[in-house]
């Protein structure tokens, strides 16, 4: 997955581990793209990925807009945001608050 967003050319890419702390996956990976088309081009590459490796068609919310497109590839949650929109809802603060030790800049 963090090879795909690095091909796709995903900026600020960050990994949480998310196990014990929620049910809903094991890891969430955070990624930047610098315009709502750039944003999209990355989501769609995941969602190719996850294709071609026999993961199916994960779940999408925000492909419309493409300001937060969110991928649900089961035990991986992927966020793909505009800087903008990334900045005001600042999800790795939110999700690494009681474990600042965990999160990884990649």
């Amino acid at each position: 997955m963090l090879d795909t967003l690095a091909d796709a050319k995903a900026e600020g890419v960050v990994t949480i581990d998310l196990a014990g702390k929620s049910s809903i996956a094991d890891h969430m990976v955070i990624a930047s793209g610098r315009s709502h088309r750039h944003v999209g081009a990355i989501a769609d590459r995941v969602l190719k990925r996850l294709k071609e490796d026999g993961h199916g068609r994960g779940r999408v919310e925000g492909m419309p807009g493409c300001d937060w497109v969110l991928i649900d590839a089961g035990d991986v949650i992927v966020h793909v945001f505009r800087p903008e929109v990334r900045d005001f809802y600042n999800l790795e603060k939110m999700w690494s608050a009681d474990r600042p030790d965990e999160l990884l800049a990649v």
